[in-house]
């Protein structure tokens, strides 16, 4: 009788933005439930944090893949770093306002203080002054500490519903949550970027690592307890009543399976929302019109992806 044969799993790094969440679950859901496995990727998540360069990691060749954001690999382009986005988690960015009960829109901030950290001025900010016409003078400095607007109910903040917005309803505090992409805010959410050149000499493990992702969050959001088990050990602060919350936030903005990907798939982008996102930043002097902004991205791993949720 022949021997089977056996092949080793492909080896991969995969660095988050921050610290284990639940808007990492489909991720970890993928490592978890062996979906990465039968992809036949061994698949090792390492956490980010307010003190990792996740860019300088990836462009190093210490990370394989980085969840990132399109505003920031638009820049690296700029500056001709050669990295690209092979996929998007959510159909929108998750950042957002949470203002205190008496506001009904963001049109209503032109007469609040606005309270905006270093790297929102050179995000959302520059969009949201821009639409409603908000002057540089309501702006505050954010320090990631909710007592200032917990103190002064002329304050709004910018937040994610999956946090600030948790916390506020904590410490009973009523508030409300304007997510910016309900208002036109372009990017994605929570993107897999890699390196160009893994996408020329590798795009069968770039296929198979998107395709296993995008199966982890549908796995994910039917049901996450094999994820949270892994999220809470690797990030023993995350509770089981902030994940619950968190998740169920990713489902009210149907960040994951909303838009797009309703009808083409989780993961899915499209040109048209890589060009708003690149306006938008043109327009802002945010970014030099003249780069090849079409490198930022590819759809050659998602177009016909088709993990319906």
């Amino acid at each position: 009788m022949a021997p089977l044969t056996t092949f080793a799993a492909d080896k991969v790094t995969f660095l988050t933005s921050w610290y284990a969440q639940a808007e990492h679950g489909g991720f970890y859901q993928a490592v978890a439930e062996g979906i990465y496995r039968k992809h036949g990727l061994d698949v090792t998540i390492r956490m980010g944090g307010p003190q990792v360069n996740g860019m300088q990691i990836l462009t190093s060749g210490q990370a394989d893949f980085l969840m990132g954001y399109d505003l920031q690999v638009l820049k690296s382009i700029e500056h001709g770093v050669p990295v690209t986005t092979v996929g998007a988690s959510f159909q929108s960015d998750l950042q957002g306002m949470m203002t205190h009960d008496d506001v009904n829109g963001l049109a209503d901030l032109n007469t609040r203080t606005v309270l905006v950290s270093t790297s929102g001025r050179t995000t959302w900010w520059p969009w949201l002054k821009a639409k409603y016409q908000l002057d540089e003078a309501q702006s505050r400095v954010y320090t990631f500490n909710l007592q200032p607007f917990f103190a002064d109910r002329n304050t709004a903040q910018q937040a994610y519903a999956s946090s600030e917005v948790f916390a506020a309803e904590k410490a009973g505090v009523r508030t409300r949550f304007f997510l910016f992409a309900n208002d036109g805010y372009p990017p994605y959410g929570t993107t897999i970027v890699t390196m160009q050149k893994t996408v020329k000499d590798k795009p069968d493990l770039v296929a198979r690592f998107v395709r296993a992702s995008m199966e982890g969050w549908k796995s994910y959001l039917a049901n996450p307890a094999a994820a949270n088990a892994l999220i809470k050990r690797d990030n023993p602060n995350m509770k089981d009543d902030q994940l619950a919350w968190a998740l169920a936030k990713l489902k009210e903005f149907r960040l994951v399976d909303g838009g797009d990907a309703a009808r083409h798939g989780i993961g899915v982008m499209t040109d048209a929302r890589w060009q708003k996102t690149r306006d938008f930043m043109v327009g802002a002097g945010l970014l030099k019109a003249e780069t090849d902004w079409k490198q930022a991205y590819t759809t050659q791993f998602v177009r016909d992806l088709k993990v319906l949720p």
